[in-house]
C-alpha cells in the first residue's frame, strides 16, 4: 500500500519513467479506485470486464477503441467509458499515453491469469 501523497502528481513526469506498452502504472488512489497511467502502441487483446466499467482518458496521441458495438476514436483531452461486460480492445497506430481509473485490483485483461502486474511509480 502506497503512503498518502501530499503534493501534486505530474503525469508527464510519471510517464517519462517507463517505456513499455500496455503495462499500467499506479500514480494514485481515490475511494477504492486506482488512478493509473499507461503507454500503448499496437493492439491490446480483446477482453471485457464483468464487474466494472472501463475508463480511458487520452493524454497524448490517438486511441481507437474497437467494441462489439462499433469503434470510438479518442484524441488528447477526450475520454470514453466502456460499460461493464462490453467486449473491446484499444488500438494505437502510434504511441499513445492514457490515464485509466478503475477499482483497485481490477485486472487489465479482465482475467487475473493474463493481466499485467500493476506497480506504483
Amino acid at each position: 500500500m502506497q503512503e498518502p501523497q501530499y503534493s501534486a502528481v505530474n503525469l508527464e513526469e510519471k510517464l517519462a519513467l517507463f517505456d513499455d506498452h500496455w503495462s499500467p502504472r499506479i500514480v494514485g488512489r481515490m475511494n477504492g479506485h486506482e488512478i493509473m497511467v499507461v503507454k500503448g502502441k499496437g493492439a491490446f487483446p480483446w477482453h471485457h470486464h464483468d464487474d466494472t466499467d472501463d475508463f480511458f482518458l487520452v493524454l497524448s496521441g490517438v486511441l481507437r477503441i474497437e467494441t462489439e458495438h462499433g469503434d470510438v476514436t479518442l484524441h488528447p483531452g477526450e475520454f470514453f467509458v466502456i460499460p461493464r461486460g462490453v467486449r473491446h480492445h484499444p488500438v494505437a497506430e502510434e504511441e499513445v499515453s492514457l490515464m485509466l481509473i478503475e477499482p483497485a485490483g481490477t485486472p487489465n485483461t479482465g482475467d487475473a491469469a493474463t493481466a499485467a502486474e500493476k506497480v506504483w511509480i
